[in-house]
């Protein structure tokens, strides 16, 4: 049995942490959200969504690079171009993630914690494909 995992963690290790990592990375971003929009905190949502993407954006750099994606950046100019490009992409989910809370909370009246857990699905996907096709590409 121990064997069989370990078979299977050798064959889908990257697929396999980035769903470990993303599901932590999607805590950070639902506690953080969730703390900012707490009534006694009252901050707008969208600008809570801002701050828990800015939070929840660096735990994932750090252990997308580390433990994900095995990034093999050493040259100060290499990481340079590792962390712009990642922000750039999570920039471009950030839109995303943006539209369906407006979408979610404004327009269709849904509550902010619903709508958040749903958009939360579709970003982790797209920083999938951004992660491991445009950024940390071998």
């Amino acid at each position: 049995m121990i064997q069989l995992v370990q078979q299977v963690w050798q064959r889908h290790r990257s697929v396999l942490a980035y769903l470990i990592f993303g599901g932590l990375t999607t805590a950070v971003n639902f506690i953080l959200f969730g703390v900012l929009t707490l009534p006694a905190v009252n901050c707008p949502y969208l600008i809570s969504n801002v701050i828990a993407w800015f939070g929840s954006v660096l735990f994932a750099y750090v252990t997308n690079r580390r433990w994900v994606f095995d990034s093999q950046a050493t040259t100060l100019r290499a990481r340079v171009r590792e962390v712009a490009s990642f922000f750039w992409y999570r920039a471009l989910s950030l839109g995303v993630d943006e539209l369906i809370m407006f979408v979610g909370v404004s327009l269709l009246a849904g509550n902010g914690m619903l709508v958040k857990l749903i958009d939360q699905v579709i970003i982790v996907l797209i920083n999938w494909v951004f992660s491991k096709y445009l950024i940390f590409k071998k």
